[in-house]
């Protein structure tokens, strides 16, 4: 029988109303409604790129601005993502993946640790594309970092272009991501020599 990692998260504040649904083994079939157009193209093109089927719904406070929609909605993906690994046999644990979009190149390397970090690089950038404040892509990496217990490592090595540097980083995600997740038959057990992560 084969197993199917998925998890599913729903997150309600007097801020933001989210469900989240992930398959990490999937096609990149998604239905995803943020409120946020752009950040709804992001999350598209992070599980496209990972092969993660990803369902994405949320009411938030909008019309304060972004922020409470994109930061709860990283809490509840990371959380979603630590349910769908499960006990975290089998996996390769590390992922990296170099991402060019045009001009622009962003790198982004991960571990599957339990131990929650992130270093994030962005450079300078376009203080907002369409409605997205691109300080959030910050915001969102670290709470999903921090609830799906991953050490991540995010670069924009250079560029022009804030879209395109913005979507390298969700694309390069969704691979680097793929590959860490990704199941190995010739590791048994956890992939640490502590024997858990």
């Amino acid at each position: 029988m084969i197993e199917v990692r998925k998890g599913s998260v729903s997150r309600r504040t007097a801020e933001t109303d989210i469900s989240v649904g992930l398959e990490l083994d999937g096609t990149g079939k998604t239905e995803i409604h943020s409120g946020i157009g752009f950040f709804d193209h992001m999350l598209n093109l992070f599980a496209a790129h990972g092969l993660f089927d990803l369902e994405v719904q949320c009411k938030g406070d909008i019309e304060v601005d972004g922020h409470h929609s994109v930061e709860d909605i990283g809490i509840a993906l990371g959380d979603a993502l630590k349910e769908a690994l499960g006990d975290k046999k089998g996996i390769a644990r590390y992922g990296s993946f170099y991402l060019p979009m045009d001009e622009s190149l962003a790198f982004v390397a991960l571990d599957i640790s339990g131990r929650p970090f992130l270093v994030y690089d962005g450079g300078e950038m376009a203080p907002m594309i369409g409605g997205y404040d691109t300080e959030l892509t910050e915001e969102f990496l670290r709470a999903f970092a921090f609830h799906a217990g991953i050490t991540l490592h995010v670069k924009v090595l250079y560029g022009t272009n804030s879209h395109h540097k913005v979507e390298a980083v969700f694309k390069a995600l969704g691979h680097a991501l793929r590959i860490a997740a990704g199941k190995d038959d010739r590791i048994q057990g956890v992939p640490s020599t502590k024997g858990i992560l």
